[in-house]
């Protein structure tokens, strides 16, 4: 039986306080002005479109279930038809992965519900 695919809905720009966000946990993978500066390149990059599978394979990080609250949250929005946020993507060439400065449990809520779906994104 073909699994049921939900249309996931877009913001066009990221909710201000998503940056803060990025901020906080890209310091403490880097120091704060190589935080700062991801997060201002991130404020002037255009939406991006990757698929959500791509995104977990650059990233490394395994995919959080339907019972962690913050995913379950994020699955409800998609399934109500609200609008998520784009997320927040650093390339880490150095280590050859993508950070998800923020959107982690958007991602893996998306994933769960289709994993070939489109992420709107932001990515440096």
């Amino acid at each position: 039986m073909a699994k049921k695919m939900t249309a996931i809905k877009w913001l066009n720009e990221p909710e201000e306080h998503d940056y803060p966000a990025a901020q906080s946990y890209l310091s403490l993978i880097y120091d704060e002005s190589a935080a700062s500066a991801y997060v201002e390149k991130l404020k002037g990059a255009p939406v991006s479109e990757l698929k959500a599978k791509d995104i977990f394979r650059a990233s490394g990080l395994s995919l959080l279930g339907i019972s962690n609250e913050h995913v379950e949250k994020d699955r409800q929005k998609i399934e109500s038809g609200k609008e998520l946020s784009p997320l927040f993507l650093v390339r880490d060439t150095a280590n050859g992965k993508v950070v998800i400065a923020d959107g982690y449990h958007r991602l893996c809520a998306i994933y769960s519900t289709d994993e070939d779906a489109i992420i709107m994104c932001k990515i440096v």
